[in-house]
C-alpha cells in the first residue's frame, strides 16, 4: 500500500455553499463570521484553514470521504429550514469531486427518498445518519425506508454522532470537552446496540460503519453476556472507525472484533488518524482493505 492508495472514510470539510447558508441563518445552527453557534455546546471558533479544500488535498494523499457535521443538527431541523442547508451540502460536496468523495444526508422527518437514490447513483459513496436516530431499536423501524434505499443501491451507511440536547439550566455548567467525551460516545454506544438488536435482522446485506469505535460499544459484549446475551458473532458487514482513539481504544476493539471490521476514520480537522503499531498487515487492513470493503463491498 502506498500513501496515495490509503482511504480515510471520516473527514469534515465544509464547502463554501454550506458556510454561506449557515451564515444566512438567524438561529442555531448558524455561523457568525467564523464562530459556530449551536444549541447545547459552547461557541466554537472555526479555523478557515481547516475548510480549504486545496490545502487539505495538498497535505494528504489518498482517498478522502467527507461528511456533513451531524452535531450541527441540520438533519433534525424543521423541513423548511433543513432543505436549503442539505442542498448546500450536497451541491458543495459534489463540486469537490474528484479530489474528495462524500456521504449523502437526509432529513429525519421528511426524507427525500428519490433524491437520496439519485445521489447514491451519482457519486455519493453512501448515507450518513446521526447516531441519535438509532437511540433505541425502534429507530431501525422508523428509518426503514431510508435504510432500504441504501441497501437497494448497495451503498453503506455511516453512523456519526448527532446533536446534543440544549442546556436549559444555567447552573448546569459543562466543560468544553463534555459533548465529545460523554455525549457522542453514549450516542454511538446506543446506536451500536440498537443495530445489534434490530438492524442486521432487517437488513442482512447492508454495510454499516459506526464512528469512533461505536463509542467502544463492542467492548461491552462481556456485560451483555453476563446479562443473558448471546456470544458475539463478528459481522463482516459491520465496521467501526478509529476516530479519536489510539492504542488503548483500538487495541480493545481488536480484542473483541479482530482486525477486519476496523477502518481508519480520522475525523479531520478535529482529529488525526491512529498510527497503528500492529505491523504492516494491520496498516494495510485499516487503511485500505477494510475501508474498500466498506465502501465498495469488495475484498480486492
Amino acid at each position: 500500500m502506498t500513501p496515495s492508495s490509503a482511504i480515510d472514510i471520516h473527514q469534515h470539510l465544509w464547502p463554501s455553499e454550506l458556510i454561506d447558508a449557515l451564515r444566512a441563518r438567524q438561529h442555531p445552527p448558524r455561523m457568525a463570521g467564523w464562530t459556530l453557534l449551536l444549541d447545547g455546546e459552547p461557541p466554537y471558533e472555526v479555523s478557515p484553514d481547516d475548510h480549504q479544500a486545496h490545502g487539505r488535498r495538498a497535505a494528504e494523499p489518498g482517498r478522502i470521504v467527507v461528511g456533513l457535521s451531524s452535531p450541527l443538527g441540520i438533519e433534525d431541523l424543521p423541513a423548511d429550514q433543513a432543505r436549503p442547508l442539505l442542498s448546500a451540502w450536497h451541491d458543495g460536496a459534489a463540486a469537490l469531486r474528484p479530489e474528495f468523495d462524500a456521504w449523502a444526508s437526509v432529513h429525519r422527518q421528511d426524507p427525500d427518498l428519490q433524491g437520496l437514490a439519485r445521489q447514491l447513483s451519482d457519486g455519493f459513496v453512501g448515507l450518513q445518519i446521526p447516531a441519535t436516530w438509532l437511540a433505541t431499536p425502534s429507530g431501525v423501524d422508523r428509518l426503514g425506508a431510508v435504510l432500504a434505499v441504501a441497501a437497494a443501491a448497495d451503498r453503506p451507511v455511516f453512523v456519526h454522532p448527532g446533536p446534543t440536547a440544549p442546556v436549559t439550566d444555567p447552573a448546569d455548567i459543562r466543560p468544553d470537552w463534555w459533548a465529545a467525551v460523554v455525549d457522542y460516545p453514549s450516542q454511538l454506544l446506543a446506536a451500536w446496540w440498537s443495530w445489534h438488536a434490530a438492524g442486521r435482522s432487517q437488513f442482512p446485506d447492508l454495510r454499516i460503519c459506526f464512528a469512533a469505535g461505536a463509542g467502544l460499544g463492542p467492548v461491552h459484549h462481556e456485560r451483555y453476556l453476563a446479562r443473558g446475551g448471546r456470544p458475539l458473532v463478528v459481522d463482516s458487514g459491520t465496521f467501526v472507525d478509529t476516530s479519536s482513539y489510539s492504542r488503548q481504544g483500538v487495541d480493545s476493539l481488536i480484542r473483541v472484533l479482530g482486525v477486519d471490521p476496523i477502518v481508519v476514520g480520522s475525523d479531520r480537522p478535529y482529529g488525526r488518524p491512529f498510527e497503528t503499531d500492529q505491523g504492516d498487515a494491520a496498516v494495510m487492513a485499516f487503511r485500505y482493505t477494510n475501508p474498500l470493503r466498506l465502501l465498495e463491498g469488495t475484498r480486492t
